[in-house]
């Protein structure tokens, strides 16, 4: 069976990881992506370990079931190959300054007048009724102005970016979400609309939803920062031989906790006899913890704590995620033979669909692989394609 997303036709202008991630999960789920790119390409292309020129490890993992078409959108004729796939299109995402879109003429209006059923997504820095308007925005840039940053202050001392691109990705996925409801109303409406995706103002609203604490109130009832995840003991375990990560949350797991460590007294401790008491005094409950389990090994408690209920895990380096047990038996890592590229680890869709499967069906394109077969589609002329290429509207 297809995919949940089967007959969606999706024009993809972005670039780098917020949109890629975006279109890359959509196609995972069945649409038709059509990666649009400069003759340049993509710069993720060229960021990375590679075999090839134009297949870098960054771009691999970001751009599975697509197909790449080139176009040269300073050039008329490319323009106008662009217009006619909006006329077969469900779907126009760009992360492109809005401003250079009305400049390219493909602002959402025009777009909406010319195709009224499609939904016009825009991956921009900022809110365009807002004064940052415009502004540059890149993974760092909001990490820094959404607090988080900040966040990593609080425990490290100093400003620190997440080890990951994490604005990027959340944003990607807050894409996918934001489009897949701009469809659904359209089954109801039969009309396409402008769905706009800040990245400052998504990020904000991801930190917030645990951090803005005390300040949900005003005037506020206490300070700014969920204080269980801040705490300085909130880290992993020390064990006599390594680390582990654990968390006992509820009551209960706490009086088996206590029980195991030959302190049941301390389950009726005020500081620690409710989940609202443990919160107060987070980070004594947290250091009292893990002075107990300093004294064990890591198998130790491996073994101890699924037996109390008490969810716990290992510490895994990257290198070894594909060795987990779990994640070999579900094939996640999974094996395959690119084209051009040779042997590559391509890791599964984590989302099941119990009638309408993800899957991989296409992996990555090189730079304008499928320029031609998507060209005549929208009903380009032989002719017309190598006049394109020509003057290199297209390759």
């Amino acid at each position: 069976m297809p995919g949940p997303l089967d007959g969606i036709r999706v024009l993809d202008l972005t670039s780098v990881v917020l949109g890629p991630l975006a279109t890359q999960t959509m196609g995972d789920m069945g649409a038709d992506i059509v990666k649009i790119e400069g003759p340049a390409g993509d710069t993720t292309r060229y960021t990375g370990p590679k075999r090839s020129a134009d297949m870098s490890a960054l771009y691999m993992g970001l751009n599975r079931n697509k197909r790449s078409l080139v176009l040269d959108l300073k050039q008329e004729p490319a323009k106008e190959a662009l217009w006619r796939l909006i006329d077969t299109a469900d779907v126009f995402l760009h992360s492109v300054r809005p401003q250079a879109m009305e400049r390219l003429g493909f602002g959402h209006d025009a777009v909406l007048a010319r195709n009224p059923r499609i939904i016009y997504a825009g991956i921009h820095g900022f809110r365009m009724d807002g004064p940052y308007a415009g502004r540059p925005a890149y993974d760092d840039v909001i990490q820094g102005l959404s607090g988080s940053a900040d966040l990593m202050a609080r425990l490290v001392g100093e400003p620190r970016y997440m080890p990951t691109i994490m604005a990027d990705k959340t944003c990607g996925l807050v894409t996918v979400n934001a489009v897949l409801a701009a469809l659904l109303e359209r089954e109801r409406s039969g009309r396409g609309q402008f769905v706009e995706i800040p990245m400052f103002e998504t990020m904000v609203a991801f930190n917030m939803a645990d951090h803005i604490f005390g300040y949900t109130f005003d005037p506020p009832e206490g300070p700014m920062g969920y204080s269980r995840v801040l705490t300085p003991s909130r880290r992993p375990y020390k064990t006599t031989d390594g680390f582990i990560c654990l968390l006992a949350y509820t009551d209960i797991q706490w009086v088996r906790f206590w029980e195991e460590v030959g302190r049941p007294e301390l389950k009726d401790d005020p500081r620690f006899d409710s989940l609202a008491t443990r919160a107060d005094n987070i980070e004594a409950v947290y250091s009292l913890a893990g002075d107990f389990i300093a004294t064990r090994s890591t198998a130790d408690w491996l073994e101890v704590l699924p037996r109390l209920e008490i969810p716990c895990g290992e510490i895994v380096e990257l290198e070894d995620t594909p060795n987990d047990p779990h994640l070999r038996a579900v094939g996640f890592f999974r094996k395959e033979t690119h084209p051009t590229e040779g042997d590559i680890t391509v890791p599964d869709t984590p989302v099941q669909f119990s009638r309408t499967p993800a899957s991989i069906d296409r992996l990555q394109p090189k730079l304008g692989e499928h320029s031609a077969e998507v060209l005549r589609e929208a009903g380009l002329s032989e002719n017309e394609i190598e006049e394109m290429r020509a003057i290199g509207a297209t390759t």
